[in-house]
């Protein structure tokens, strides 16, 4: 492995790593499932970030969707690697990253045929820093309440990565949403 191939782990139907692969191989319109994670930001305020992917993305460019997501290095921690991530797309520190959906997995196309395959647990995490994104990974981002995160969700799910909409129905109901960071 050198420096500069970032790997991903591959995974059987049940979890158990089963192996490595270059990541610039792995999605294509027959993706193995791998390991990923998805992350949360929230601010003091307990606003959400929200990003909208660069128009250089492989797969589902120009899509709003979570914070951000990543694939943890072959032997990396989750939390680890969610931090490395958070620095590189967000240029952020995070604090109290948690496990949010420890269990999230999904399998999505995209228009031009590519599959995300991927058991990935979903994380939040918190941060006081400014936001500046690398403009290879994030074209545009905001900060939203939880509420209004669902209900640009619910008037338009096209506008927004399909994880997106399937971790938002498992997210605490806003009656619980007191137990978000």
């Amino acid at each position: 492995m050198t420096a500069t191939t970032e790997y991903v782990v591959l995974l059987g139907d049940d979890g158990t790593p089963l192996g490595t692969a270059d990541k610039a191989t792995v999605h294509t319109t027959d993706t193995p499932l791998h390991l990923a994670f998805s992350c949360h930001v929230f601010d003091a305020d307990g606003r959400v970030l929200l990003t909208r992917r660069a128009l250089s993305k492989r797969t589902w460019p120009g899509v709003w969707t979570n914070s951000f997501c990543g694939h943890p290095a072959p032997g990396e921690a989750q939390e680890e690697a969610v931090a490395r991530r958070a620095q590189r797309e967000l240029g952020i520190t995070i604090s109290a990253v948690s496990p949010m959906l420890p269990d999230f997995r999904y399998r999505a196309v995209d228009a031009s045929g590519i599959v995300e395959n991927e058991i990935c647990p979903v994380f939040s995490a918190v941060t006081t820093d400014a936001v500046d994104p690398s403009p290879d990974e994030v074209a545009e981002w905001a900060w939203l309440r939880p509420d209004e995160l669902r209900a640009a969700v619910e008037a338009a799910p096209f506008a927004f990565s399909p994880w997106l909409v399937l971790q938002l129905q498992q997210w605490p109901k806003p009656e619980a949403a007191r137990d978000l960071p």
